[in-house]
């Protein structure tokens, strides 16, 4: 049992922080991949995406067990976790992008392996310019997760703990914050990281020994930035291992398509057509379950926030500044209300239009209302349609 350093805990809230803690710890180790291997994987980022979910629900029940309400929050505590959540919304935003980007890729690969079930010049021709299209659009950056280092050195900024004054139930919720800020943000940097293909920006967080996770977490994070730079910095064109896998057959196949298959080559362009169809087929996959995952963390992060703005407007301690700047009137709402309508159109898009550029478009846009809407507006949640 361990209490914040110079502090008295009662016996209740004490047993609170160190089950949380304890929680946390089991959650980080269990994060830490099993091999080399599995590092930069879609199937640990989507476990890694899973974690992240856990512990901010984890934090949502910590609150309600404390039983603080939002009107003895300190101003200082509301804006910190305000702009947090803000700047998290920003990250989901980045990375759904990122991961539709890669989702397109699939569009070129499936052409590749429709034009080469034919033998005919014409077919190779454009199995051809299909394999140059997915290199060139993979080889493309999305601007989207440049602005993400801004966004977490941001948060980096923010993981000092508020000095807590005469107020048990706030310490043990700022330290419980700084656990959950401290993963998520090794989290993102290591996404970002595989994304780019670059561990340049690759946060390295040192913890307290106080703090019951710490071990786990130092253990985590050698082990995974470790071996994130040392991939990246193998010279590779793409660092996440199953769209490398893809890119491996692209390159073998290219020869064989571009000069043309005489009969000796058949077998073998028969085995590499197969190979790649089904590694393409295993990284579609991936990236449909690591986005699930992204937008059930946004959705959990938003209604977070609405929770704190719907307390914060009928608490009756707030003070008027707090809610003038958190609250909207009439103008604000008759907007909310458009976008809304707005936001349920591009999810209808984004499920039935059947052209990849104008559904990525209508993701990107329902994201964008939903921060609009949330997040600008801070309206109550209406019960809406989600990706």
């Amino acid at each position: 049992m361990i209490s914040p350093k110079g502090s008295y805990l009662s016996p209740k809230l004490l047993a609170l922080l160190n089950t949380f803690e304890e929680t946390l710890a089991g959650r980080i180790k269990k994060l830490k991949p099993e091999g080399r291997e599995d590092v930069l994987r879609l199937s640990w980022m989507r476990f890694a995406m899973e974690t992240l979910c856990g512990i901010h629900t984890d934090i949502k029940t910590l609150i309600t067990a404390l039983e603080l309400p939002v009107s003895d929050w300190d101003e200082k505590w509301i804006d910190v976790y305000l702009d947090n959540s803000v700047k998290l919304l920003d990250i989901c935003i980045a990375f759904s992008s990122e991961i539709s980007q890669l989702k397109q890729g699939h569009l070129f690969l499936q052409c590749v392996l429709h034009n080469l079930g034919g033998a005919s010049s014409k077919q190779f021709v454009r199995a051809r310019s299909s394999l140059d299209g997915w290199r060139q659009h993979i080889a493309s950056k999305n601007p989207r997760l440049d602005n993400c280092f801004c966004v977490m050195d941001g948060l980096v900024q923010t993981l000092d703990l508020p000095k807590i004054k005469n107020s048990s139930k706030g310490k043990v919720l700022m330290r419980a914050m700084y656990g959950v800020k401290v993963v998520t943000l090794l989290v993102c940097s290591i996404f970002v990281a595989t994304f780019l293909g670059s561990a340049k920006k690759l946060i390295d967080l040192k913890v307290p020994e106080t703090y019951l996770w710490a071990e786990a977490f130092a253990d985590l994070q050698t082990f995974v930035n470790t071996e994130s730079r040392s991939i990246c910095s193998s010279g590779r064109v793409t660092v996440l291992k199953e769209l490398e896998a893809v890119d491996s057959g692209v390159k073998k196949l290219y020869p064989i398509v571009q000069d043309g298959a005489d009969p000796v080559e058949a077998e073998v362009l028969q085995d590499l057509t197969s190979d790649l169809g089904k590694s393409s087929e295993k990284l579609s996959q991936g990236l449909d379950l690591l986005a699930k995952e992204v937008d059930r963390f946004f959705q959990i992060v938003l209604t977070g926030r609405d929770a704190l703005l719907c307390n914060l407007r009928i608490g009756g301690n707030i003070s008027d500044q707090v809610r003038a700047n958190k609250s909207v009137e009439g103008p604000i709402v008759s907007c909310s209300l458009l976008a809304y309508v707005l936001m349920s159109l591009s999810w209808w898009m984004f499920h039935f239009s059947p052209v990849k550029n104008f559904r990525e478009f209508c993701e990107i846009c329902f994201y964008s209302i939903t921060r609009f809407l949330y997040v600008e507006g801070g309206v109550k949640t209406m019960t809406g349609p989600t990706i």
